[in-house]
């Protein structure tokens, strides 16, 4: 439950601190994207507990002094990382339907729950959120940054008649992410071909614009 800080070392002020997520150009260290690999690499490894920011710097080959200037804390750190690590990442889908959007989103947090590394650093970072509140801070960003990334596709859905105009983006999400945290983690069974069908299905039966029905 430790957040390690390094006092000693004080934040760029031109603005670095827990949530510089960049690569050299104003938000972040040049090999932000080395620093952020290795930080989900230890998480994965050796759980939040044993995540250091010495850790980080010996598996990125970045000086620790480096990493403080940046992230004064682990947590702040791991949140940058979540956020800013390109891993994480998969493109926000344009098919042309909310039906088809949704499923696309919900293979891709599929995917990224089954398939190692990432499976094993979502994990490693629900277990680190529930211990941590300062990383739980930076985690609500994180959400928070990723429902914007995916509220276009609401909004398209919204300008086709396909959605209500007061339908909850967020709620709508996290029925689809809690369907595959479910059954990916928390039940480990098998993920049938047609999950994400079956699930935007019935998503969608209660979300539907008013106007079909």
């Amino acid at each position: 439950m430790n957040d390690e800080r390094h006092p000693a070392e004080p934040t760029d002020a031109g603005g670095g601190t827990g949530a510089a997520t960049g690569s050299g150009s104003g938000g972040g260290p040049r090999k932000a994207q080395a620093i952020f690999d290795a930080t989900l690499d230890l998480l994965a490894d050796k759980g939040y507990e044993g995540l250091t920011i010495e850790g980080v710097a010996e598996r990125s080959g970045v000086n620790k002094t480096t990493i403080y200037r940046w992230w004064p804390s682990k947590g702040a750190l791991l949140g940058a990382a979540l956020a800013g690590a390109r891993r994480l990442e998969f493109p926000m889908p344009d098919t042309g339907s909310l039906r088809g959007d949704l499923e696309a989103l919900l293979d891709g947090m599929v995917s990224l729950l089954t398939t190692p590394p990432t499976a094993d650093i979502a994990v490693a970072a629900l277990g680190a959120v529930t211990h941590s509140a300062e990383l739980a801070e930076h985690a609500g960003a994180f959400f928070a940054g990723r429902l914007a990334r995916e509220r276009p596709v609401f909004e398209r859905a919204v300008a086709r008649g396909e959605l209500a105009a007061d339908a909850d983006p967020m709620l709508l999400m996290d029925l689809l992410a809690g369907a595959a945290w479910l059954r990916v983690v928390f039940r480990q069974v098998p993920v049938e071909p047609d999950f994400a069908r079956r699930t935007v299905a019935v998503i969608l039966a209660g979300a539907a614009s008013r106007a079909d029905g």
